[in-house]
């Protein structure tokens, strides 16, 4: 039936390319204009007036079903309708949905369709080469996929057919978002063999970096203190205030003395790249809202005072991009030579992967634009919502790397961390984000009585015998022990959670897991 429907759509278009007019985002006499073109003549897209294609827009797993069913010319109103738990039957996307799961072109995962998840350009090339029975083998391929690749068989396939012709040393760049332009223009010269490319052709993919009109705010030092007040820094904070910051020259030239009064001063830290809220402006010094650090009392997040010098503006939305987290405990990005050292950064950073080789992610840095950062130093997802779930060993695996490692009053790097800082480090680093503080971390989750404590569960202290504001929180690790940071005069360390102010203050536990 599958065959039969695709060879009517070929002799349908038997009579050569139409001339209907195309989008207004689409340069007239462009050949992404004829290739819409002849996916308008079959059906595929419909050309609305004043209306844009949105070239460059990552294309959704149902965008891109609908273009497939459409130029298929499939009667999707005659197909059984499948069961999936985030698509109403009656949602008017459910007919496409259907015919695209009927004909096993792409189905669901754990019951859920996922029609809003955007499209890797692997992910896309895997699809149109299954929708399309495409097939070969070709000599010269693109330098970034290996034989081993997951998509590895359909890229060859495209380049074996010529729906592709790379140039020499070409990259495919598999992880980036699919356009919807990209997705189209291949669909079309699928269709009609006479749009294929003959010769090497500028790179179709388009960068994952989208200019826009609105201005962002993000962290340009390895990490900044987010102060209570402005101007509040002493001259041996001087290192941690200045740009580039020297936060391993503070951190060991502070006394006892001179950590215990950061409390009550410094209330947080935000790592290099991390989106903030401006929120205030007092001459050299900011006060921003930390985005991913949440507090109930301010909807943009954990709010601080920062050097003026520490936040960058841009303009720039990486939302189509594949991240890398920081998964060593500190790592460096390297110029272009891959030898000269740009900054050393803090485990848990996040940055936008803008291409990758063997041995590098490239990443784009808040103001200096792209560095490479070696692949052991990180892992990269296609969003944040894709990091797997961590075990309850992975969790306590990580943290104990930090065991010995000095305490930090509102630490959340790993040049020093408090009590919630290096939990709140760690579930970030694997995908989960609780709240920063422990007396937040104590209202989220799952509540859990004491009897029933697994490993990998917070459990936290409050004064007044544990009935009052907690203060205090450590992860459990099993057999009545605890790994937490304790104070300012103490280091990351494992005891028991059963003698003394500790048993005494016990408020209780929750789970992230």
């Amino acid at each position: 039936m599958f065959q039969f429907v695709v060879i009517c759509i070929f002799l349908s278009a038997a009579n050569g390319v139409g001339h209907a007019s195309t989008f207004p985002d689409v340069q007239h006499g462009t050949k992404l204009s004829e290739e819409l073109t002849v996916l308008s003549d079959f059906g595929g897209v419909t050309i609305v007036p004043n209306e844009p294609f949105r070239v460059n827009d990552a294309i959704t797993r149902y965008e891109a079903a609908e273009l497939i069913v459409r130029t298929m010319q499939i009667d999707s109103e005659a197909i059984a309708i499948p069961t999936y738990e985030d698509i109403s039957v009656d949602d008017p996307r459910m007919p496409i949905i259907a015919a695209i799961t009927e004909l096993r072109i792409m189905t669901g995962f754990e019951g859920k369709f996922n029609p809003d998840t955007k499209l890797t350009r692997a992910q896309a090339v895997k699809i149109l080469a299954h929708a399309f029975s495409l097939s070969g083998q070709a000599k010269v391929t693109y330098t970034d996929i290996p034989k081993n690749h997951s998509g590895a068989n359909a890229i060859q396939a495209f380049v074996a057919n010529q729906i592709l012709f790379p140039a020499k040393n070409e990259k495919f760049n598999p992880n980036a978002m699919m356009t919807r332009g990209n997705f189209a223009s291949y669909v079309a010269r699928i269709i009609e063999p006479s749009l294929r490319p003959t010769e090497p052709e500028q790179p179709v993919f388009e960068s994952c970096v989208k200019e826009t009109n609105k201005k962002r705010y993000v962290v340009d030092v390895a990490v900044t203190n987010l102060w209570n007040k402005p101007n509040q820094a002493r001259a041996v904070d001087y290192p941690s205030t200045k740009n580039p910051v020297e936060m391993q020259k503070w951190v060991s030239s502070l006394s006892l003395s001179q950590k215990k009064w950061l409390v009550g001063r410094t209330d947080t830290q935000a790592l290099y790249g991390d989106e903030v809220t401006l929120l205030d402006t007092k001459g050299k010094w900011q006060r921003v809202a930390a985005k991913d650090q949440y507090v109930p009392y301010l909807k943009a997040g954990y709010p601080g005072w920062v050097p003026q010098s520490h936040i960058a503006t841009t303009n720039k939305n990486y939302d189509d991009c594949a991240i890398a987290i920081i998964t060593s405990q500190k790592a460096h990005l390297f110029e272009e030579d891959a030898k000269t050292k740009f900054l050393q950064i803090s485990y848990a950073t996040i940055l936008p992967v803008i291409d990758e080789d063997k041995k590098y992610y490239y990443v784009e840095t808040p103001s200096d634009g792209v560095k490479l950062l070696k692949k052991g130093d990180a892992k990269s997802y296609t969003a944040y919502s894709k990091v797997p779930k961590p075990t309850a060993q992975t969790i306590i695996k990580e943290a104990k790397r930090y065991l010995d490692l000095p305490y930090l009053w509102a630490g959340t790097s790993s040049w020093g961390y408090d009590c919630s800082g290096i939990l709140y480090a760690v579930f970030k680093a694997h995908g989960i984000m609780i709240p920063r503080d422990s007396f937040y971390q104590a209202t989220g989750g799952k509540a859990v009585a004491k009897k029933d404590l697994k490993p990998g569960d917070l459990v936290f202290f409050a004064y007044n015998g544990g009935k009052g504001k907690v203060y205090h929180v450590g992860l459990y690790v099993g057999e009545g022990k605890m790994l937490h940071a304790p104070h300012y005069a103490s280091k990351v360390k494992i005891e028991s959670m059963n003698n003394g102010v500790y048993k005494k203050n016990y408020s209780g536990a929750r789970r992230y897991l």
